[in-house]
């Protein structure tokens, strides 16, 4: 099952999103939307020149490589742009729960929906398709923009993890958490999702 699900081609797509497996022909699209400093500013690192956008891929490539993530890289269906990148992570295939996150947009990107659309055919694709129990988020505790962006998606806050990462200037910083289960899934689904139905 695992082998399987890293070595699968999960595409998944909407009226807004495509969202497609991580790979490197993506390169020179990135180049148009990465080197920004406010993408990074939460994320624990930045990325600010080609040599670091390299080290991005090469790194999140070899993450699915190891088994411990699936990345993706989100497309806007009406321009055919790529404007971000997501990622399933944290992934237990035992206990069926993951985190989705490692998630970032250009900054014209942000706030237009596109979030929203993609999350949406993640979720569904781990709860239906996965058929795993537990979706997890996390959001540095200053970034409440991330955090009500997971709000709007029907998620729950759960707490605080204090000094739970090291951020691009070593500080230590705490994150928030939040979840979706799958005994709420089709109601939140309902709820917070109608558009796509």
């Amino acid at each position: 099952m695992m082998n399987d699900f890293f070595q699968a081609d999960i595409m998944l797509e909407n009226a807004r999103v495509l969202v497609v497996p991580f790979s490197l022909k993506y390169k020179e699209p990135l180049k148009k939307i990465v080197f920004d400093e406010h993408i990074w500013r939460y994320m624990g690192f930045s990325i600010r020149t080609e040599h670091e956008l390299e080290e991005y891929i090469d790194t999140t490539l070899l993450e699915k490589l190891e088994g411990k993530a699936y990345p993706f890289i989100i497309i806007d269906k009406e321009s055919e742009s790529v404007i971000g990148s997501t990622r399933l992570g944290n992934i237990n295939f035992h206990n069926k729960r993951l985190e989705i996150g490692w998630t970032w947009y250009g900054t014209k990107f942000q706030g237009t929906g596109h979030n929203k659309a993609c999350k949406y055919e993640l979720l569904r694709y781990v709860f239906e398709q996965m058929k795993f129990n537990r979706v997890q988020f996390s959001a540095d505790i200053d970034n409440k923009k991330s955090q009500n962006a997971i709000l709007k998606l029907g998620a729950k806050q759960e707490g605080i993890f204090r000094s739970n990462y090291i951020d691009q200037y070593g500080k230590q910083r705490d994150d928030v958490y939040f979840s979706i289960i799958a005994d709420e899934w089709f109601d939140t689904k309902k709820k917070f999702f109608s558009e796509y139905d």
